[in-house]
């Protein structure tokens, strides 16, 4: 299905929250608006609590899905007790993309200035599919997808096709 730099790809999009339901999440919805936008197909979407448990679950039968090219995930990244997305995704890489996480909160500093250090924010690879975590701040999901993933998808689906 390669199709050099403008491949798409399916998107599955999962929200940790304590508190948010599906008429409240207003960040998961912005994040699958900017990737269908971007001509991305959302194949899956879901809500969960702050239990890394369930969340790495889901994120395990969301790779074992052949529809699913990659996952997006907001919310849990801070420091708070409950925010454990980051243990929940770091646990199933096989391959972390520290430049994500680096440059996000680069351009988070120049939005929230050293507020920006606190995220946990991280992107990989598990078993061929790219996994992204981002904070579950709409802000913080429009930076994220916006400057980060909408101009690289194509290009990482591309890599992992060859």
């Amino acid at each position: 299905m390669s199709h050099g730099r403008s491949r798409t790809g399916g998107i599955a999009v999962l929200t940790v929250s304590d508190t948010r339901d599906s008429a409240t999440d207003t960040s998961g919805a912005l994040a699958r608006e900017l990737l269908a936008a971007a001509g991305h197909r959302i194949v899956a979407s879901a809500i969960l609590p702050d239990e890394p448990e369930l969340v790495s679950e889901q994120v395990l039968r969301w790779i074992a899905d052949d529809d699913v090219d990659a996952i997006v995930i907001t919310g849990g990244t801070g420091i708070a007790r409950r925010d454990r997305t980051y243990e929940a995704v770091v646990g199933v890489l096989d391959q972390r993309l520290d430049g994500f996480g680096e440059l996000f909160r680069a351009l988070s500093f120049d939005e929230i200035g050293s507020r920006a250090m606190l995220t946990r924010a991280v992107g990989g690879i598990a078993r061929g599919t790219v996994v992204f975590a981002l904070p579950g701040s709409t802000a913080a999901v429009q930076l994220g997808v916006e400057r980060l993933l909408v101009p690289e998808l194509a290009h990482v689906f591309g890599e992992l096709d060859r």
